[in-house]
């Protein structure tokens, strides 16, 4: 999904007019101010600067002392705006499953113009979706019935059919074989490695025309003067820790949608404001959660079984904490091995990532694991709360979906099939609500009665009592007979539902000296790690001089409640050693409390865990977070057709008032002064033709020439995507990214300064050029840069690397 994520980069610069500029990841130098700015100014246009809000809300940023004669307050600076049909905050399934219907149930209408934008925090799609689940294909048959259709150039190749179940409860040596419930039979779904899977949904969603814009993290929820949701505002950009303003700072971009769908995920950060503001919790139960920590390997070919699925139970949790382990064999010998353990779990000395460690000792996984190697590590919370926490899913100006409404499937331990269900379901009821109801606040109560109806409603209650079983005076094996007698005999059609009780899991926790110490052994760097060694397995990485986005209410006061009580249950439940306390004379409890941001993996355990709940996640800047390693042994479709990069430009203006005709430069083309029209270019996918259909057939004919577009290659580097200019405006903003951004972004990804110079002095060169020059000269000008760098034959060696000939253009391509 690289190609097609990184041209949503460009295509979301190219309506804004500021470069798309990306490092391996992350999103640098480059606003999403006026997202979709050049559309819709080129269509008459419904872009808006926001005024700055009257009252702004104070933050937290960090421990340290805030200098305040640097900091300021970033409302002051207004907002662009954009107006949308429908935004869908977050790129998991559900929020793409969402997009995708609404753009098929908009394309059966014959309306192209219905605007779909979808947000989403990680620098990719799927960056932040762990790999390795089981997939019940239900409602991916539904939404996409071709997606394994071998007839399909489009088909998700990624699948491995399950094989076989096992079932087993483990003890500390011994793993007793156990009869696995008629929810847990895997027959007809597939191991897919969930974080490809989700980016292939990605591909679809732009191909149907979803505007996709991966490393924007809603920040902030909008309202109307009625109270109704009117959009979501992405995060701020280039705010230093101390909360001074950095010479990068750019406000975020708010989107008004008549709909907004929250598709967050596990925990929401917008979500718990909106639950809270509108209580759509006044009719549920408290939503109770785990916390799933995962790792991928490659293992001994002799030791891979394709398919199978292994279940545990028991050993190493004690009786009085919920979870249970798994492992599933994927790909070509890859294995998914993982550990949930509920938050309700009472004992603050547990950790749930030692006990994982521990769990991979266990004779039946260790076996496995031993002489392969871990690829890949994660962590998330999971929904477990199921029918009875289903808050109210519908409230004015939008709705929840997904696992942030918490559709999960304990006993089946699935939630995708659900969360895709749900996006369908309310895409279906934005669509009709919109055609129906032309202004005003939209209400989408249809959805709920929808959800009711549907076989989502149905499933979850028939298991509703199997999870909260194991709070009985019996714990875990009260919860395994009742569970067993639910499954095999009542099947849930009983009177009664039981409760999860008053407790969140929160107030669960005891106190430390109630609670038996837990000693854990050390790592033996084969099978078990150390914490450190997992986290730099996730590839997490967030821009270090930003405010924390783990916010505290009071630091002393925090440290003053939680050391004395809890001993550090925080470094204990958090699974990427953010939290720490450093041993500090100086202070009050002879420890400083201490947060490590920069290792969060966005598991979100903290603010659901902590007992005196004061600690607030919240997104860090678009981009940040866990980037795992990709598993390409799994397989993807798209990746079969990725080709080698092309360079594009307008090749003439027309006398006309029709904008110029799009042309080509192939990278196969033996004469590079031969140009084509775009209809006949190699297309990689359709996001390339949507591109130029909105950057050149409707664009307005006096502005067919705008800033530089980059596309992040495949590999490592950077290519120039096309290269035209427009007004003053738009090169001095081009100037602004290029020459204060550029060569720092890839000075910090290692680049050699050769090319770092080389680089800066090319753009600088071109600048005393451009001035004056007509469109006519900058158009050809260009041409015979382009033509330059095709025919030049001579590669550059830096470092010992080869560089492409076209050292204006690629690099590490």
């Amino acid at each position: 999904m690289k190609t097609a994520t990184s041209m949503r980069h460009a295509l979301a610069a190219a309506r804004c007019g500021a470069p798309a500029v990306r490092v391996a990841g992350r999103r640098a130098a480059s606003s999403i101010t006026a997202t979709a700015g050049r559309r819709v100014a080129a269509t008459g246009s419904r872009r808006t600067t926001a005024a700055p809000l009257a009252q702004p809300g104070t933050r937290q940023f960090s421990a340290g002392q805030r200098r305040q004669e640097e900091a300021f307050d970033p409302a002051t600076v207004e907002r662009e705006s954009d107006e949308v049909d429908v935004c869908i905050v977050g790129g998991g399934p559900a929020g793409l499953a969402s997009a995708i219907r609404l753009k098929q149930l908009a394309t059966e209408a014959g309306n192209d113009e219905f605007r779909v934008v979808l947000l989403e925090k990680a620098s990719e799609i799927g960056a932040h979706i762990l790999s390795g689940a089981v997939l019940e294909p239900r409602a991916i048959e539904e939404l996409l019935p071709d997606w394994l259709d071998e007839s399909n150039p489009s088909r998700f190749d990624g699948t491995t059919p399950a094989a076989g179940d096992k079932m087993r409860f483990l003890t500390k040596k011994m793993a007793v074989p156990i009869p696995a419930p008629p929810q847990m039979h895997n027959k007809g779904n597939y191991i897919v490695s969930l974080n490809q899977f989700t980016k292939w949904l990605g591909e679809r969603a732009e191909e149907a025309g979803v505007e996709v814009y991966p490393g924007f993290a809603g920040a902030e929820v909008l309202y109307h003067a009625d109270g109704s949701v009117k959009g979501v505002a992405t995060g701020d950009q280039g705010i230093a820790r101390d909360g001074s303003q950095k010479g990068g700072f750019e406000r975020g971009m708010e989107f008004h949608a008549r709909a907004t769908l929250f598709a967050e995920g596990c925990h929401g950060s917008l979500t718990k404001g909106v639950i809270k503001k509108f209580d759509l919790r006044k009719d549920s139960e408290a939503q109770t959660y785990g916390l799933g920590v995962k790792e991928v390997w490659e293992i001994d070919p002799k030791k891979f079984n394709k398919g199978s699925i292994t279940h545990s139970l028991g050993y190493p949790l004690p009786a009085d904490t919920y979870g249970g382990g798994w492992m599933y064999h994927f790909g070509d010998n890859l294995v998914s091995i993982g550990l949930v353990v509920g938050l309700d779990y009472p004992n603050p000395w547990l950790s749930p990532y030692q006990e994982f460690q521990k769990m991979k000792d266990h004779p039946l996984y260790r076996s496995v694991l031993e002489g392969g190697k871990c690829i890949s590590y994660g962590a998330r919370a999971l929904v477990e709360g199921g029918f009875q926490s289903i808050p109210k899913v519908a409230f004015p100006g939008g709705a929840l979906i997904g696992d942030t409404a918490g559709f999960m499937n304990v006993p089946k331990i699935k939630g995708s099939h659900t969360a895709m269900k749900s996006g369908m379901l309310a895409a279906e009821a934005a669509y009709e609500a919109l055609n129906s109801n032309q202004e005003g606040t939209v209400f989408l109560y249809d959805y709920e009665e929808k959800l009711r109806q549907s076989w989502i409603w149905s499933e979850l209650k028939s298991v509703r009592n199997m999870r909260p079983s194991f709070h009985g005076p019996l714990k875990l094996y009260g919860g395994i007979a009742y569970s067993g007698l639910e499954a095999f005999i009542l099947k849930g059609r009983v009177p009664w539902t039981l409760s999860h009780g008053s407790k969140t899991d929160s107030q669960a926790t005891k106190e430390a000296d109630q609670c038996e110490k837990i000693e854990y052994a050390k790592p033996d760097g084969e099978v078990t790690f150390d914490i450190l060694t997992s986290v730099a397995r996730t590839g997490t990485d967030h821009e270090e001089d930003q405010p924390v986005h783990l916010q505290v209410k009071d630091w002393k006061a925090h440290t003053r409640s939680m050391w004395p009580r809890f001993k550090g249950v925080e470094n204990r439940f958090c699974p990427a050693g953010v939290y720490e306390y450093v041993e500090d004379e100086g202070a009050e409890e002879g420890v400083r409390f201490q947060i490590n941001a920069q290792n969060c993996i966005h598991c979100k355990t903290c603010d659901i865990k902590v007992p005196d709940q004061d600690i607030n996640w919240t997104v860090p800047e678009g981009g940040g977070g866990p980037k795992p390693e990709p598993t390409a042994h799994v397989g993807s479709t798209s990746a079969k057709h990725l080709q080698k990069p092309r360079l594009f430009c307008p090749t003439h203006r027309s006398s006309t008032s029709q904008p110029p005709s799009p042309r080509f430069i192939s990278s196969s083309t033996s004469s590079p002064d031969t140009l084509n029209d775009i209809n006949n270019a190699p297309q990689n996918t359709l996001a390339e033709r949507h591109h130029f259909k909105l950057n050149y057939i409707d664009a307005v004919p006096h502005d067919i020439l705008d800033d530089l577009r980059y596309l992040k290659h495949d590999k490592w580097g950077w290519v120039i995507y096309r290269c035209t200019y427009g007004d003053d405006e738009a090169w001095a903003k081009f100037q602004n990214i290029i020459n204060e951004r550029s060569r720092k972004d890839m000075a910090e990804r290692d680049f050699p300064q050769e090319l770092v110079n080389g680089l800066e002095w090319t753009f600088l060169s071109d600048q005393s050029l451009f001035d004056g020059a007509s469109r006519d000269q900058l158009r050809q000008h260009f041409h015979s840069w382009v033509t330059e760098a095709k025919t030049s034959e001579q590669p550059r060696d830096v470092d010992g690397k080869n560089y492409d000939v076209a050292a204006r253009y690629q690099y590490f391509v």
